[in-house]
Formats: C-alpha cells, sequence, structure tokens
C-alpha cells in the first residue's frame, strides 16, 4: 500500500479536478446533463482510480488501476479537444488543464514502470 497524500500524481490529479471543474463552469447549461458530466466523471476517474490503486495490496494491483487512471485520461483530453472543435471552450481557457493532463499521463506511465521494476 502507498500513502496517497505523498504520490506527487495523486496531488496533481487533485489539481486537475480543481481546473476541471472551472472551465465547467464556462460551458453552456445545456451541456449539464452531456458533456459537463462526462467530463466531470473521467477527471474523477483519474485522481479515484490512483487512490484505489494506492490502496491495493499488491504492484500489480496498482499498476491495473494505473492503466485504467491513464484511459480516463485520454478519455478526458477527448473531451476537452471536443469542446474545442464545437467552439464551446477557447484553447486558451484549456491549456492549463491540458498541460497537467499531459504531465500526469507522463508521470502515470513512469509510475507504472517503477512499480513493474519491483514486481
Amino acid at each position: 500500500m502507498h500513502k496517497i497524500e505523498d504520490l506527487i500524481i495523486w496531488k496533481k490529479s487533485i489539481e486537475l479536478v480543481k481546473q476541471v471543474y472551472l472551465i465547467c463552469e464556462k460551458l453552456p447549461q445545456d451541456e449539464k446533463f452531456g458533456l459537463i458530466s462526462q467530463i466531470k466523471r473521467s477527471v474523477i476517474s483519474i485522481s479515484s482510480n490512483i487512490a484505489e490503486g494506492a490502496g491495493r495490496n499488491s504492484n500489480r494491483e496498482f499498476i491495473h488501476f494505473l492503466s485504467i487512471t491513464n484511459g480516463s485520461s485520454y478519455e478526458l483530453m477527448t473531451q476537452i479537444v471536443l469542446c474545442i472543435e464545437l467552439d464551446i471552450l477557447k484553447k486558451t481557457d484549456t491549456e492549463k488543464v491540458i498541460n497537467l493532463i499531459n504531465e500526469i499521463q507522463k508521470m502515470n506511465y513512469v509510475f507504472q514502470q517503477k512499480l513493474k521494476s519491483n514486481i
């Protein structure tokens, strides 16, 4: 088991949640039960799967949850890009979020490799 408060990737994922919720406020209310809901589920899945994996009994299980985290991060990236392409959000409004997603994806890959080397 890992202490999530010590994991930089988990801290970054919490920051990502906060940033995503801020940009969701800029989305039209008619997307409340569509895109906004899906975006929020994706971003919450990232931090939640890191936390769930950290609480598991083996590195192998943790790697599995980090893999799910990675999928959720790509899902979130797609939704943000769709918002830009549909002119719902400006690219400048999403730069911080996109940078955080990219950073988390890179950290996730490195972390998985580290865990695999300890199996």
